[in-house]
């Protein structure tokens, strides 16, 4: 993987102990986001990899983080970018889907008309901890008859098994916690 996204994510994010509840390990991307040179590593990885999924027709970014990342991955890579929001946040026609959280439930929401039907995506999150919003994400995707080629995230939380969840959709993770 890219030195400098590694070094970026191993040196800008921070782990916040118990948060949002005891026993959780919140990873910060925040101080990231504020430096420019490690934010452009993290982006350039990221597309690098999405280049290697082969030709894509999308990039979904998940609500919040993975808007943050997705939107430019998808301008530098010339395709559009479309949400993943929580569940009451898009004004028009959408499809949903619920999934348990290490910590809840949650849903999912995506525009009906979002997808043409055969359209190759990759899917973008900050973290992959349970593969619950991921595998969210994907089932909407399939729902409307598209593929997702493979997922992208920045961290991914290996004792929590997600990427066992989305297999054999490929993965990529910049940097395993």
């Amino acid at each position: 993987m890219n030195d400098a996204a590694t070094r970026a994510i191993t040196g800008l994010v921070r782990p916040i102990e118990d948060w949002p509840e005891p026993g959780v390990t919140f990873r910060d991307i925040t101080p990231l986001l504020s430096d420019p040179a490690g934010f452009d590593a993290v982006l350039s990885a990221m597309a690098d990899a999405a280049r290697g999924l082969g030709q894509l027709d999308a990039v979904l970014g998940v609500e919040s983080r993975g808007f943050v990342l997705g939107a430019p991955m998808a301008r530098e890579l010339a395709v559009p970018f479309l949400p993943v929001r929580k569940e009451g946040k898009l004004p028009a026609e959408t499809r949903a889907a619920t999934y348990d959280l290490e910590y809840g439930t949650a849903t999912l929401e995506i525009h009906v008309d979002a997808l043409a039907p055969g359209a190759r995506v990759v899917v973008v999150d900050d973290v992959l901890a349970t593969g619950g919003t991921l595998t969210a994400t994907q089932s909407l995707v399939e729902e409307a008859g598209a593929t997702v080629v493979g997922h992208l995230v920045m961290i991914e939380i290996g004792a929590l098994g997600g990427r066992g969840r989305l297999e054999p959709t490929p993965l990529t993770a910049l940097h395993t916690y």
